[in-house]
């Protein structure tokens, strides 16, 4: 039997350190999937709280099918979606500031705000992209997810989630082209 076995027997049973462990291991995961789908981040944290609350109430029904991190992932993509349906906000607006992580063995001040100043850039081009490209590029560049995983998280096709993976890095593409070329003809 595997350790997220064990977990899943230990919660089931009542275990609330099992449950403590379950979270710290995947509330990055879930906290990164829902702050691209919902961007205000009290009510990212909202879901966040009732993915967990999902996850506890549900462990039992989980089936070994896939892995747990898919399964994991499934409930969150699909909460903050309902999220989203239930407010009716633009999710365009006010897209998350802290896209990629900016750690760096460099003590080089300029060097970090050039990385930082990029990662902004980059954030607010793909805070302009459609939805299921966001939530597509977040889960395979971000998470790593397999094509495969993304399907059974989010239920698309696998031919979809390549399209969209290929549209929105084209699109992302275009944009900083053209952004350069404008800065370019500006000097």
């Amino acid at each position: 039997m595997d350790e997220e076995h064990k977990i899943i027997m230990l919660i089931i049973k009542g275990d609330a350190n099992a449950f403590s462990r379950l979270v710290d291991k995947y509330q990055n995961l879930i906290f990164h999937i829902t702050k691209k789908i919902v961007p205000e981040q009290m009510d990212a944290e909202d879901v966040c709280q009732e993915v967990f609350v999902k996850i506890h109430k549900s462990i039992g029904t989980f089936k070994y099918e896939s892995k747990l991190s898919t399964w994991i992932a499934r409930i969150t993509y699909f909460t903050a979606l309902n999220h989203l349906k239930k407010s009716k906000r633009d999710f365009t607006e006010d897209y998350p500031e802290d896209f990629w992580n900016l750690e760096t063995d460099q003590d080089d001040p300029e060097e970090l705000l050039v990385k930082k100043s990029t990662a902004e850039y980059i954030n607010k081009l793909i805070g302009q992209l459609p939805e299921n490209y966001r939530v597509v590029l977040t889960l395979y560049h971000l998470e790593e997810f397999s094509i495969e995983e993304i399907g059974e998280t989010t239920g698309m096709p696998q031919g979809t989630i390549k399209n969209y993976l290929f549209r929105a890095r084209k699109m992302l593409k275009d944009k900083i082209t053209h952004q350069l070329k404008e800065d370019y003809e500006e000097r």
